[in-house]
């Protein structure tokens, strides 16, 4: 078995595996850990912005990555003008370096802070170095090797697809350069690091909100004129 076939035909089903296995043991032995473990009351204004930015950013870069994927034929299509490639190249390339800026700030937000230090676990050491490689991987291809959003519907789509029938093709990929290569493992690293770090949040949406009966909430606050 060469290096290609055990990092991308073995490891992305070991990933998914170990994302549901464990979610599911966390799930069961301690569901209140279902947090991003917020530490805005420890420090906001870089926390402010540092997150926006990088929610904006990945959330408008995943969106496309997930549109690209349903629909790879409509995005090739859409970049056989030219003027709709460039469009398509520079809002990836923007909404990216969005994402780059904000995940910078939280990491030198981190790394500064004493009190935000104490609350540091290595698992979030990990999963923000992590998370660095990936989006500079992802600019780098946009960057470096031109029409990257073209290079994803014609190769990496179909090779998921695999992925998902069971039968992976990894010849998709395997001539690939190295920082694509590199992009693809970061995408199926995060899954696996899904259960063990804050991501799982992801997982625990406040559906039973829509349903619930409204709070109410009482601000007492004491007049100071009063006084």
């Amino acid at each position: 078995m060469t290096l290609d076939q055990m990092l991308f035909g073995v490891f992305p089903y070991l990933a998914v595996v170990l994302v549901i296995v464990v979610t599911i043991w966390r799930y069961f032995s301690d569901r209140f850990s279902y947090s991003s473990l917020s530490s805005q009351f420890l420090e906001s204004k870089k926390l402010f912005w540092g997150s926006v930015p990088w929610h904006y950013g990945i959330l408008v870069v995943l969106g496309g990555h997930l549109i690209s994927f349903l629909i790879p034929r409509t995005i090739l299509a859409w970049n056989g003008v030219p003027w709709r490639l460039y469009v398509l190249e520079v809002s990836a390339l923007a909404f990216g370096l969005l994402a780059l800026l904000g995940l910078v700030m939280l990491i030198y937000r981190r790394a500064t802070n004493p009190r935000i230090r104490k609350v540091t676990s290595i698992m979030d050491i990990v999963l923000l170095l992590v998370l660095l490689v990936q989006v500079v991987a992802g600019l780098w291809t946009t960057i470096f090797f031109r029409w990257g959003s073209s290079w994803y519907a014609g190769f990496a789509v179909p090779y998921m697809w695999s992925l998902i029938r069971f039968s992976p093709d990894v010849s998709l990929v395997s001539s690939l350069p190295f920082m694509v290569k590199l992009h693809i493992f970061g995408a199926f690293s995060l899954v696996a690091l899904l259960p063990f770090t804050r991501l799982v949040h992801l997982l625990s949406l406040p559906l039973s909100y829509l349903w619930r009966p409204y709070q109410v909430v009482i601000w007492n606050r004491r007049d100071s004129r009063r006084n």
